[in-house]
């Protein structure tokens, strides 16, 4: 691990726990997204909306220069082993991206070679650290080194998987710049919660073992 800050981009918001109208929207839409299902009216799935709205939306985002650079996309693995034919988020939301205009390509060069608990089910306690999502994680080498690189994840919460990923990618591309880009952050207080729509671009560190994130 020599990646200790990582930027990242988010474009959506969910409360785990508040109880206003907003808030629980916001789980509905979290719920959608985490299973790419079709949303509003007319229907459209979650991915291709996220797409839709960074792309009417670019100029006005504080984490447009990460696509503007052109990045290779590359998608978070699953905390399980990925079996043929299963549902892989990250992946939709990187190909409706690029077919929108944002990023070079799609790169499915990280691949779980160890399966780690779900950070979603698991108690803070037992939720894995960013170590040990970089030590799960295997790269299948591209043809040549790129210059940008863009993960992309569904929902971030602390951060360890995004960190964790970044530090194995910067061990097989030392010269890459890489950052992050989440769909959905978690809002844990209720009170700092805004509305679904609340577009952010921040930092996540890791202090001793523990990643923190901000906003």
């Amino acid at each position: 691990m020599h990646l200790f800050t990582l930027e990242f981009g988010s474009l959506l918001t969910y409360s785990p726990h508040g109880n206003s109208e907003p808030e629980q929207l916001s789980r509905t839409w979290m719920q959608h997204l985490k299973n790419d299902r079709p949303i509003s009216n007319p229907p459209i799935l979650m991915s291709e909306l996220i797409s839709k709205i960074i792309k009417e939306k670019m100029e006005t985002l504080p984490f447009d220069h990460f696509f503007k650079i052109s990045p290779i996309l590359v998608p978070i693995p699953k905390s399980s082993l990925t079996q043929p034919g299963t549902l892989w988020v990250p992946q939709r939301l990187a190909n409706a991206l690029v077919q929108n205009g944002f990023g070079k390509t799609v790169e499915q060069c990280l691949r779980r070679v160890k399966a780690l608990p779900k950070s979603a089910t698991s108690l803070a306690k037992d939720r894995p650290k960013a170590a040990q999502h970089c030590d799960s994680l295997e790269i299948q080498k591209m043809l040549s080194e790129p210059k940008e690189i863009l993960l992309v994840d569904d929902v971030v919460t602390r951060g360890a998987t995004l960190l964790g990923a970044a530090n194995r990618l910067k061990d097989a591309f030392t010269r890459a710049n890489i950052r992050a880009f989440a769909a959905m952050r978690t809002i844990s207080n209720p009170e700092d919660f805004k509305d679904i729509h609340d577009p952010c671009e921040g930092k996540i560190t890791l202090n001793d073992e523990e990643t923190r994130r901000e906003p």
